[in-house]
């Protein structure tokens, strides 16, 4: 029996699902690849962080050290694979930090409104007037640099717009059929935002998370940079550029290895959030 190819089932590609180009791909396992790295760098570093193993300081690529030697004749390579550690794993706790109090914050005010939404949005609205490195640098000049403080502050200085995110999205959610009659069930608030909101925005709120995270990255690093971040005798890729940035005249790789790896982050999870589906990161149907 023939099938009428004009009343057959078309299967869009939206239905059949998604998939990465090339791009996406390489930059999905160059994050895979440098969480590796953060979690197993003690195992896989060819030498001590501190280690001195070469008399030549700023000296230049070889076999026995493919990314030369820092100011001190320390092995650059094992130095950024352990860098990672603390630029990864600081700027991912403090994503999490913000993202967990600014998305629940703004689903909160956008499905209370009233007041406490007012009351909310002008104080995160203050919070947002002041320059994010500004605050940085006021911040932990005030109390010190630790990793926790670091965290902390990162995490409150990004929590703003992750707030702002959220509650666009929720305001929208929160006019739907859906979440009325919710309501007219009577409904608390804990469960809206759990069984109603949450699961219509968490798309475009887990890209939001991977900007928030290049942000921070990016931050950290110029905190570092100016002596503000994470101290010695630990180093993030901030504080690598800032040490040897004495060897820039002579073309040292010290200095432009940790920029590469900074860049080579960042732009790996712009250009994965770039490939996500349309679906996910602009919450269209």
């Amino acid at each position: 029996m023939a099938i009428d190819a004009t009343n057959a089932t078309t299967v869009s590609p939206r239905r059949a699902g998604y998939r990465f180009n090339l791009t996406g791909w390489i930059s999905l396992v160059i994050i895979l690849a440098w969480a590796l790295i953060a979690i197993l760098a003690p195992y896989v570093t060819p030498h001590g962080i501190s280690d001195i193993v070469d008399t030549d300081y700023f000296g230049p690529m070889s076999l026995q050290f493919p990314l030369g030697t820092d100011y001190l004749g320390r092995d650059m390579l094992s130095r950024i694979l352990f860098g990672a550690r603390y630029t990864v794993g600081i700027s991912l706790a403090a994503t999490l930090i913000a993202c967990t109090i600014g998305v629940t914050l703004g689903m909160a005010a956008a499905v209370t409104g009233g007041w406490f939404d007012a009351a909310l949005s002008r104080f995160v609205d203050a919070l947002s007037s002041i320059p994010s490195k500004l605050f940085a640098l006021v911040a932990v000049a005030g109390v010190g640099s630790s990793i926790p403080v670091l965290m902390l502050i990162l995490g409150i200085i990004y929590t703003p717009g992750s707030y702002r995110f959220a509650r666009a999205l929720a305001v929208n959610v929160n006019t739907t059929d859906f979440v009325t009659v919710a309501r007219i069930r009577g409904e608390k608030l804990s469960y809206l935002i759990r069984a109603e909101i949450l699961p219509n925005i968490i798309g475009p709120v887990l890209a939001d998370v991977g900007l928030r995270f290049v942000f921070i990255v990016l931050l950290l690093s110029g905190l570092s940079f100016l002596g503000l971040g994470v101290q010695p005798p630990e180093a993030d890729w901030g504080s690598l550029v800032r040490e040897n940035i004495g060897g820039l005249p002579f073309g040292a790789p010290a200095v432009m290895a940790p920029s590469f790896a900074i860049a080579s982050l960042t732009i790996a999870v712009n250009r994965l959030i770039d490939n996500l589906p349309q679906k996910i990161r602009d919450r269209s149907e």
